[in-house]
């Protein structure tokens, strides 16, 4: 975040029991900004962060998932989105 750009001071309200949390850490700044640019980084593209969708968005989600699923990586045991397109494609032609 170097270079000539202005610094901003932003403020935001917590609750108590993260205040006593977020004065524990040496440099609040730092893990402040770092925990929002991750945050932002790793927002969900259908809800940009909001953990609902439109009606609209609803809708188009209903579309795709006629297609794909939700499953679980039986390495790491995230959830991903498998389309079932692909695995009948790779059962035919196996």
């Amino acid at each position: 975040m170097g270079g000539n750009r202005k610094e901003e001071i932003i403020t935001f309200k917590v609750d108590g029991a993260l205040a006593e949390e977020l004065r524990r850490i040496p440099n609040r700044s730092a893990f402040i900004r770092d925990a929002v640019l991750q945050a932002l980084e790793n927002e969900c593209p259908l809800c940009h962060g909001t953990g609902t969708l439109t009606p609209n968005q609803m809708r188009h989600w209903d579309e795709f998932r006629r297609n794909h699923r939700v499953v679980e990586c039986t390495d790491c045991h995230e959830t991903y989105i498998s389309c079932e397109l692909n695995e009948t494609e790779e059962v035919s032609n196996g």
